[in-house]
């Protein structure tokens, strides 16, 4: 009787410790400032017309990472499907992630869309426009090398 009596209490609590981990997990490993991804733009607007910096009364947290928005459709396209619009390798540059692995803060100015994909970049001194380093060479041979990069982080 004791463990039927038991699992009545862990198996509700379960699904939150997972969120919680989660959540966790991702701020540790997410490029934020004072907790907002990508230094406060709307990652919905990149996809229809380009960077727009979003406003803190527009907000949404996923997954322990917030984000501003520009407007509230925008929230709310990015509430029914989060992972169509959140930035690839956390938000940190996709060219040093394929270079190297490493976790470059970005200029949210500098993005590529690529296979409904959102993409960062580095651009100030002393590593210049990492955009047009991007550009010369193949799309998915980058991206496939970034991936297999952020994959080894996320462990």
């Amino acid at each position: 009787m004791k463990p039927f009596f038991l699992s009545l209490f862990l198996i509700p609590v379960f699904p939150f410790a997972l969120v919680a981990d989660t959540a966790t997990q991702r701020k540790a490993h997410y490029n934020l400032e004072s907790s907002v991804a990508i230094g406060g733009y709307d990652p919905v607007a990149y996809f229809y017309g380009g960077a727009k910096k979003g406003s803190s009364k527009i907000k949404h947290a996923h997954d322990g990472v917030t984000y501003y928005f520009a407007s509230d459709s925008n929230r709310k396209k990015f509430i029914e499907s989060p992972d169509k619009y959140e930035p690839e390798y956390g938000g940190w540059c996709a060219y040093a992630m394929a270079v190297d692995g490493s976790k470059v803060k970005i200029n949210p100015q500098r993005y590529k869309i690529v296979g409904g994909k959102l993409y960062l970049f580095y651009d100030a001194f002393p590593g210049g426009n990492t955009l047009k380093k991007w550009n010369k060479k193949s799309d998915s041979s980058q991206i496939q090398t970034a991936d297999e990069f952020w994959k080894k982080k996320l462990k």
